[in-house]
């Protein structure tokens, strides 16, 4: 089955609806809101003897568990740790060289043979490698422009299209770009962020950087 062809601004348009909708909206509410600090229970009142007998026997209470000072179960705080953890580093496969960067994606469509699914956070990841090793542009080219320099939604598509993530992924990474954006004040498209006048690569690596650790907390 041949992979479906998309462009930098049809994938920034998916991106934007994927976020735009009610299930993803609930997916990035209270990713960045930590658990209350447990609540102490007060110590009982000392019980004392009323008689002679009663103080022979030791009170009928078990000693304080640990358990009794978490204010949630053990389960949500392992979960929450584990969420917490930093977004998978890429692995040691090394990027085509300076060839590769100018050549058309498609012909690295072979690369995606045998390759596991990522997480977005890990999809991301990769596309940040793209952008710091072959260069990052901010002019409306399709793709790439001649030195094979990529816009941020080109790398993410050609993150895809060298093996890492499917196209799914490639549409949850972008909508958790959008959901940074948002954050950062920003209402439009991905697109036209990357082409304001003035971004440097550095603003859009930084973007990268914050989005991989957004989605890493949400456990994506």
């Amino acid at each position: 089955m041949p992979t479906p062809t998309l462009t930098p601004d049809q994938l920034d348009a998916q991106a934007a609806r994927l976020h735009d909708t009610e299930a993803w909206q609930q997916i990035i509410t209270g990713w960045d809101i930590t658990a209350p600090a447990p609540v102490r229970p007060s110590a009982p009142a000392p019980v004392r003897p009323s008689s002679p007998d009663a103080a022979e026997q030791p009170p009928d209470r078990r000693p304080a568990d640990w358990r009794d000072l978490l204010s949630v179960p053990v389960d949500q705080l392992i979960a929450d740790s584990v969420r917490a953890l930093p977004a998978t580093a890429p692995r040691e496969r090394p990027l085509p060289g300076r060839l590769g960067a100018v050549l058309p994606d498609r012909l690295h469509s072979w690369r995606r043979i045998g390759q596991p699914e990522v997480r977005p956070s890990t999809h991301l990841a990769y596309a940040r490698q793209i952008l710091a090793e072959w260069g990052w542009q901010n002019t409306p080219y399709r793709l790439r422009n001649a030195r094979g320099a990529r816009c941020i939604c080109g790398a993410l598509l050609t993150a895809h299209r060298l093996g890492y993530g499917s196209l799914d992924t490639v549409d949850r990474a972008g909508a958790w770009l959008v959901a940074e954006l948002r954050s950062q004040g920003w209402t439009g498209l991905i697109g036209p962020w990357n082409r304001c006048p003035g971004r440097t690569a550095a603003d859009a690596l930084a973007l990268i950087d914050a989005t991989i650790t957004r989605a890493a907390h949400a456990g994506q």
